[in-house]
């Protein structure tokens, strides 16, 4: 059986990320592809658990080491029981936020080491890396207003202007590091725009 492909998607708060999933997903399905939608941190039941404990605003200060180490429990859980039977299957894997997200939130936002990342990458990933990875980039203030919208905030949301400053240039590091894998698209354009330049993305892996 053919391996299935991995596709991640990737952006800071407000970009549109959910309204792009969707739209992905539709894409791929109506030219007939078998397709998963997941999400990082989440999947699984244990995965979304750690999810809530890492999102909730009113828990306990969570350091910044427990922190890297849920997400990558999380992505441990969410691999072994969701993407690699998925892809071994012969599926497309759709996934909202993946490893980039990490070194875009805990390497850029919270000045973690790269090293450690990237160890941890290794030990929970092996070889697993996406196929492809749609980065939408939009301007820090054009997102937080957007994610201002949406109502409450959680507890990455709840951070300063600053912190999202330094996500976002690490999300755009990681499309210079990797510009064969990581496709950016600029996401403060009309929205007929974004996606036409997602399809043109998307069929890149089609052929």
């Amino acid at each position: 059986m053919i391996r299935g492909k991995f596709i991640t998607l990737e952006g800071g708060e407000g970009v549109g990320k959910t309204t792009n999933l969707t739209f992905i997903r539709d894409y791929l399905q109506e030219h007939n592809i078998p397709v998963v939608v997941t999400r990082e941190p989440g999947g699984t039941v244990l995965a979304e658990k750690i999810r809530h404990l890492l999102l909730d605003k009113d828990s306990e200060i969570i350091s910044e080491q427990a922190e890297l180490l849920l997400i990558f429990a999380a992505r441990a859980q969410h691999i072994k029981h969701v993407i690699e039977p998925a892809l071994a299957q012969g599926e497309w894997v759709l996934c909202d936020r993946f490893t980039d997200a990490t070194y875009a939130y805990q390497g850029g936002g919270r000045n973690m080491r790269i090293s450690t990342i990237e160890w941890l990458e290794n030990l929970v990933q092996g070889n697993l890396r996406p196929d492809l990875t749609v980065l939408l980039d939009a301007p820090v203030e054009i997102g937080i207003e957007r994610a201002r919208e949406r109502g409450s905030f959680d507890r990455f949301e709840l951070e300063k202007i600053s912190f999202f400053e330094h996500v976002r240039r690490a999300y755009l590091l990681q499309a210079e590091l990797h510009p064969e894998r990581i496709k950016l698209i600029r996401a403060n354009r009309p929205l007929v725009d974004v996606q036409s330049a997602l399809i043109d993305v998307i069929r890149t892996l089609l052929r």
